[in-house]
């Protein structure tokens, strides 16, 4: 009869837990115009689909990625994370089978000065949890989508590290160039310098302009020392991310650098798979539903089995030699009663933290968005401004090459010199800013669609 009983009410418990507890399914997300309005598209070519190998067509700049990849100290952080996480799943896995453990004991005993008795057991014990509301199969289930957060992690990071070694590389090849027109500059203000005082000895300019003149060619003298801190700087910093003492940055030029024409951004919908911090942020939704999922187990019934099998000679108050066969068997049915309001307190505070999961799973897509559409606007505003930029530059030249030619006649004076030379210099550098930015924003849109992993 109580055979019939315990199952039939392990029955009933199983079909209720299985009507209770539900696999995760994704929340309804808004992904409609993520991108904003004018970046709506239905195409699902993405530019994020290239590898990064591809994209970053420079040898030097792939030869410090491939370093990266392997000796940067965060992403070997970040795979031992996973390691971690695996080790974990791996519990949760084997908590299904039972649990065996060996418990050998003895002692001596003797009463009213009779013989001592030498009494022993030898018994190897076992303990299973059947799981009859899912409570090991949510801790496994948490356990599984902590590993996919961990490994998400380690792509983002990933992904993160690679667009950070190219945009410290891009920035190193514009102080170069920048570095490179300071320097023209500084040759165009000695020649000024020259030029002034001769100008001064035949009477044509006072010693205020010869003044004026030599403080704008110390002035551009300073600012290549400045140049040349931010690159020790940058390429110290870029050595960090390689994992790497500080030493020079082998690199190419600024001019020899190739972006994508056509910058498709595919849909929006893509980011829910691609983008490793959005795939991150919803395994710790999933995490937070089997968390809730494992606080409402708590509330129910847990039944345990266990048993014992092995040798002693300790048979209540008989000593028998040799020993004998020893089983027993039981099981346990614990139902909560004084505790019960600290488990309901619990599946509340569970419940809570998923939505906040949820929350966070949905906001991390807008930021995407967001992030897609500044880097979209950033690559086209500054592919916009480089026809207006050549121009001005040409008309800025000529304009040098005019105030240069006047002041040697007398009909203009060493200031509109100066202001010619400092302007062209002032747009060379934006020129300069804008390729940068280009650079950029091309980085950060790969980035932000989900690129950088291969």
């Amino acid at each position: 009869m109580m055979k019939k009983t315990i199952i039939i009410t392990m029955t009933a418990c199983t079909l209720t837990a299985c009507g209770i507890y539900k696999p995760y399914t994704r929340p309804e997300v808004r992904t409609g115009n993520l991108y904003g309005a004018e970046y709506s598209t239905t195409d699902t070519a993405s530019v994020a689909n290239i590898g990064w190998h591809e994209l970053f067509s420079d040898e030097r700049l792939q030869r410090l990625i491939d370093t990266a990849l392997v000796h940067n100290t965060d992403l070997q952080v970040a795979q031992l994370r996973i390691t971690e996480a695996e080790a974990t799943l791996k519990a949760a896995r084997l908590a299904y089978l039972p649990s065996f453990n060996f418990a050998p004991s003895g002692g001596v005993s003797s009463f009213d000065g009779a013989k001592a008795a030498w009494t022993y057991s030898v018994p190897v014990t076992a303990s299973w949890e059947v799981d009859i509301f899912s409570r090991l199969t949510n801790t496994k289930r948490r356990s599984r989508a902590a590993l996919l957060q961990s490994e998400a992690y380690r792509d983002a990071v990933q992904a993160q590290l690679i667009a950070n070694i190219a945009n410290y590389y891009y920035r190193l090849l514009s102080l170069d160039a920048q570095v490179a027109v300071t320097e023209q500059a500084v040759e165009r203000y000695r020649e000024q310098v020259r030029v002034i005082q001769a100008l001064k000895m035949a009477g044509n300019v006072n010693e205020a302009a010869v003044a004026q003149t030599e403080a704008t060619l110390h002035a551009a003298e300073t600012t290549l020392h400045d140049l040349q801190y931010s690159i020790r700087q940058t390429e110290n910093s870029l050595t960090l991310l390689l994992g790497d003492t500080p030493h020079t940055i082998e690199r190419g030029t600024l001019d020899a650098q190739s972006t994508p024409t056509e910058l498709v951004i595919g849909v929006p919908l893509q980011l829910l798979s691609r983008r490793p911090d959005i795939r991150q942020s919803e395994q710790a939704l999933v995490q937070a539903f089997y968390a809730a999922a494992e606080a409402r187990a708590a509330l129910y019934p847990s039944l345990t089995l266990s048993g014992s099998a092995g040798w002693t000679n300790s048979a209540g108050t008989i000593v028998v030699n040799p020993g004998k066969l020893l089983l027993s068997a039981a099981g346990s049915l614990l139902q909560p009663i004084f505790n019960a309001g600290q488990n309901r307190a619990r599946v509340k505070i569970a419940k809570a933290q998923q939505e906040e999961a949820k929350l966070a799973f949905q906001q991390a897509l807008l930021n995407a968005g967001a992030e897609v559409n500044d880097a979209l606007t950033q690559v086209q505003t500054a592919r916009a401004k480089t026809n207006s930029r050549r121009e001005q530059l040409r008309s800025l030249e000529r304009a040098v090459e005019s105030t240069q030619l006047l002041m040697r006649h007398g009909s203009t004076t060493y200031l509109e010199v100066l202001t010619a030379q400092q302007t062209l210099l002032s747009a060379q550098l934006s020129a300069i800013a804008d390729r940068l930015s280009e650079l950029q924003g091309v980085v950060s849109l790969y980035h932000a669609l989900g690129g950088g992993i291969e």
